[in-house]
């Protein structure tokens, strides 16, 4: 059977459990090639993990003849070019999310890999995680019968910063905003699998606590799935402490669970409470991956797509569009 080999540009953290050592455990894949512009990153990273070849330009990297599919590892506001120049030299992208810095780059990454005819996927990797497919049996179960709404609060301290530059999180022009567009992306996206796109979104984002200028610290939404289903969210960073409580409410009954915990999920109906404890992978990213080498062989179906991420990102863009534009005038 042929092996995918992968590309990672961007080795920073995210790489070093999360994802980069999936690309060695996953079946049919192999991890031949990093790139990071410091050279003694690079080689240092390419050393530890035992990978072939190291690269400080992204370009060499696209263009090695021994790389099959690329990962995009580096803060979104790169993903459009990296992609873009990926998809001209007929590779696969697999690339980090949130997916783009808005919809628009989204949409334009979208159609070049069309162009290319070469497969696009985003790491947004809790649609392979046994803990929400779970959930997904569940709903699709009728468990708590027809699903009526859902439910999203989340909230954390300010981050703490001490001089010098701010954190990539925290610059809109390479993260497309604050915490909000790193963190709520995952809600929003496992939402999407869950209950199936959103239609109509309208939301409210402000900075309270002024300590970054024109960066939005809280997110108010409501929104519309296709499905009839409506929903609500509050992301707020610059709260006492922390909470990660999403509920999806049927008409028998109700799910619980969090987005980046591991607590158990939490079903409530008329017979009682029952919960389902799941343990997360080492590697966190290693499911997805996996099905993204299978849909590459033609041995299944990655659910994580350009499409479904940009979905994601329009429903972020949507919250968040009132502040954004006031801070331009």
């Amino acid at each position: 059977m042929k092996t995918i080999r992968f590309g990672i540009i961007g080795c920073g953290n995210v790489t070093e459990i999360k994802s980069g050592p999936g690309f060695q455990k996953a079946g049919s894949s192999e991890l031949v090639a990093v790139m990071r512009r410091n050279a003694g990153l690079a080689e240092d990273y390419a050393r530890r993990h035992g990978v072939p070849r190291w690269y400080t330009d992204a370009q060499e990297l696209i263009d090695d003849p021994e790389v099959d599919a690329v990962y995009i590892a580096t803060p979104p506001g790169s993903h459009l070019e990296y992609t873009l120049a990926a998809a001209k030299a007929g590779k696969a992208v697999y690339v980090e999310k949130p997916m783009a810095l808005n919809a628009s780059e989204c949409s334009a990454m979208i159609a070049a890999c069309q162009e290319a005819q070469v497969p696009l996927y985003v790491a947004f990797y809790r649609r392979a995680l046994p803990r929400f497919l779970k959930v997904k049996e569940l709903l699709e179960a009728g468990a708590i019968g027809d699903v009526r709404y859902a439910a999203t609060v989340q909230y954390q301290p300010a981050p703490h910063t001490e001089g010098g530059e701010l954190p990539w999180r925290l610059q809109p022009e390479l993260s497309g905003g604050g915490l909000f567009f790193d963190l709520a992306s995952h809600t929003l996206d496992i939402l999407d699998f869950l209950l199936g796109p959103i239609a109509e979104a309208k939301g409210i984002a402000s900075n309270q606590q002024g300590k970054f200028a024109g960066i939005e610290d809280i997110v108010t939404g409501t929104y519309r799935f296709e499905n009839g289903v409506h929903g609500t969210g509050t992301w707020c960073f610059s709260a006492f402490s922390r909470e990660d409580r999403n509920e999806i409410v049927g008409s028998k009954g109700r799910l619980s669970f969090s987005t980046f915990g591991h607590e158990p999920i939490r079903l409530d109906t008329a017979s009682g409470t029952e919960e389902f404890p799941f343990d997360s992978p080492q590697h966190i990213q290693q499911p997805l991956i996996q099905t993204v080498v299978n849909d590459l062989l033609g041995l299944g179906t990655c659910t994580s797509t350009g499409e479904s991420a940009a979905r994601t990102n329009r429903v972020m863009d949507e919250l968040v569009k009132g502040f954004y534009l006031d801070n331009k005038e």
